[in-house]
C-alpha cells in the first residue's frame, strides 16, 4: 500500500480506480486505438495504454457473483432490479398501464431428498426446535432422526443432513442438473392451462394472451435450487396490449398450481443410478403482487435481484470449477457438499449421464442453467441497461473533455490492438479500491483464509 501510494502516477490510479466503481478484480490491457479519416489518413483520436499507470488500461470485470466481486455485482443486482420492476409498473419502454395486468409471485421449491438441520420461526419470529420428535427412531445407521436445537441463523449446522448416509445425495444433484428442464416444461403446462380456461387451443392462445415472465434460482441451505418468478399476463404481443377480460389473478393462480402439480421430467437410465421421475416440491408459492401492501413490486424486484448475484457458495461449496488435478477430499469445502461434488463427479463418469455434464458442473453441484432469465416480452434487457449506461458516460466524457462526439454520419477507420495481460489486485490494492470507493471488502473464506 505505501509503495503504491507513493508512486507519482498513484493520483491516476486512484482516478481510474472510482471510475471503475471499485472492481476488485480488474482484467489489465495494453494497447491502442485509433481513429482515423480514411479519405486523407488524418489521426482524429488516438490512445495508448502507454499513459495509463503500469502501462495498462484497467477493465471491470462486470462479474454478477458478490463472492468475486461486489461492486459489479452491484451494478448487476442494480439493473436487474429496474428489469423487474419495469414489468411490474413500466418504464424502460414498458407501458405503465402494465400495473393493471394480473401478476403473481411464484416460488417453486425442490421435493425432500431426506431431513436436515434447519431453522424454523413463527410469524412473530420466535425460533422454534429444529425436528421435535419424541419418538423418534434411528435410522440404519444408528442416527437418531432428531434434533431439538434452535438453529441460529448462521449455525454452519443448517442445511446438514440428519443422517450424511441416508440423504439422497444422487437424487439432489440430479434435480439440480434437470431443474431448467422441469421450468420449461412448467411454462408450457401453464400456457395449456390457461388454454384450457379460455376454451382455445395452445396455437391461439397466443392471439388471445401472452404469459411473461422473470425468474431467478435460489440455492437452499441444503443444496438444491428453487425458483422464485414474476408471472405477468398479457394481452397479445407484450405488454402494451390489455388481456381479456376473462383473465384475473385467480385464473392465473390455479393454472399456476395446476401446472407446477402435473409436470414431472425423467432421469437418464443406468445401472448405477436408475431412472426415477422429479417434480417440484409440495411446498408451493403463489402471492399476488401489489402497488400497495406486504408484496410490492419494490419488494419483489429487489428480493429477486438479490439473489441474482448469488450462487452455490450458500451451501459450503467452491466458486470455481473443479479440476481434473483437484482431490475432492482435499477441497475447502463443507461435508455435505463434498458428497455432493463427489456425487457429480461420479454420475458424471457415466456414459448414460454425459449431457447432464454433470462433473463440468460440480461446483455448482449440477445446476447449470442461467440464474436470472426472463421472457421476450417482460421488460427491457440487461443488453439495453448496459447499452444505456455507455451512452451515458460517453456524453459525460464528451463534455467534461470537449471532445466532439463521432456521430453515426461520420466515416471513421478504427485500428485497434488489445493484448490481455492479466486480472486482479495485489491485497494493498484490494484495500486501497475499499478506503478510495467505499466498496466492501471482497469475501474471505472461513475454511483457507483466502479471498474469494
Amino acid at each position: 500500500m505505501a509503495a503504491k501510494m507513493n508512486r507519482s502516477d498513484f493520483r491516476q490510479w486512484a482516478a481510474r480506480t472510482r471510475a471503475l466503481g471499485g472492481c476488485v478484480q480488474p482484467v489489465h490491457l495494453r494497447g491502442r486505438v485509433e481513429h482515423l479519416d480514411p479519405l486523407t489518413g488524418e489521426v482524429l483520436h488516438r490512445y495508448t495504454t502507454s499513459c495509463e499507470p503500469g502501462g495498462t488500461l484497467r477493465v471491470a470485470c462486470k462479474t454478477r457473483r458478490a463472492s468475486r466481486c461486489p461492486a459489479c455485482a452491484e451494478t448487476y443486482r442494480a439493473d436487474t432490479y429496474h428489469l423487474v420492476r419495469a414489468g411490474l409498473v413500466g418504464g424502460k419502454g414498458v407501458p405503465e398501464s402494465v400495473t393493471a395486468h394480473p401478476a403473481a409471485f411464484v416460488t417453486l421449491t425442490a421435493p425432500s431428498f431426506g431431513p436436515v438441520h434447519a431453522r424454523r420461526e413463527k410469524p412473530g419470529g420466535t425460533v422454534q426446535p429444529c425436528h421435535p420428535r419424541r419418538d423418534a427412531g434411528k435410522c440404519p445407521h444408528g442416527r437418531r432422526l432428531s434434533c431439538t436445537a434452535r438453529h441460529s441463523a448462521d449455525d454452519p449446522r443448517l442445511g446438514e443432513p440428519l443422517c450424511p448416509d441416508c440423504y439422497d445425495h444422487t437424487g439432489s444433484v440430479l434435480f439440480n442438473a434437470l431443474a431448467p428442464e422441469l421450468w420449461r416444461r412448467f411454462t408450457l403446462a401453464l400456457r395449456r392451462r390457461l388454454a384450457k380456461a379460455a376454451g382455445l387451443t395452445v396455437t391461439a392462445l397466443g392471439d388471445a394472451l401472452t404469459v411473461s415472465f422473470a425468474k431467478v434460482a435460489e440455492y437452499q441451505r441444503r443444496g438444491v435450487v428453487h425458483f422464485h418468478a414474476v408471472i405477468r399476463l398479457d394481452g397479445p404481443g407484450g405488454p402494451a396490449a390489455t388481456p381479456p377480460g376473462w383473465v384475473t389473478y385467480a385464473t392465473l393462480a390455479e393454472a399456476v398450481q395446476q401446472a407446477a402439480r402435473a409436470v414431472t421430467v425423467t432421469t437418464p437410465d443406468s445401472n448405477e443410478a436408475p431412472a426415477r421421475s422429479l417434480a417440484w416440491g409440495t411446498q408451493l408459492d403463489v402471492r399476488p403482487i401489489t402497488t400497495t401492501g406486504e408484496l410490492t413490486d419494490k419488494a419483489v424486484a429487489g428480493y429477486i435481484a438479490k439473489y441474482a448475484t448469488k450462487a452455490a457458495e450458500c451451501v459450503g461449496t467452491l466458486d470455481r470449477r473443479i479440476r481434473a488435478t483437484d482431490d475432492p477430499n482435499a477441497l475447502p469445502v463443507s461435508a455435505h457438499a463434498r458428497r455432493l461434488i463427489t456425487a457429480c463427479l461420479r454420475l458424471g463418469a457415466l456414459e448414460e449421464m454425459a449431457e447432464l455434464r454433470l462433473a463440468e458442473w460440480a461446483h455448482m453441484l449440477g445446476f447449470r442453467g442461467h440464474f436470472s432469465t426472463k421472457s421476450r416480452h417482460y421488460s427491457t434487457t440487461l443488453g439495453r441497461l448496459r447499452t444505456d449506461r455507455t451512452t451515458h458516460n460517453q456524453r459525460k466524457h464528451e463534455i467534461t473533455t470537449g471532445r466532439l462526439p463521432l456521430t453515426d454520419e461520420d466515416q471513421v477507420l478504427v485500428i485497434a490492438d488489445w493484448r490481455y495481460i492479466g486480472q486482479g489486485l495485489t491485497p494493498g490494492e484490494v484495500l486501497l479500491t475499499a478506503a478510495l470507493t467505499g466498496t466492501p471488502l471482497p469475501p474471505i473464506n472461513p475454511r483457507d483464509g483466502s479471498s474469494a
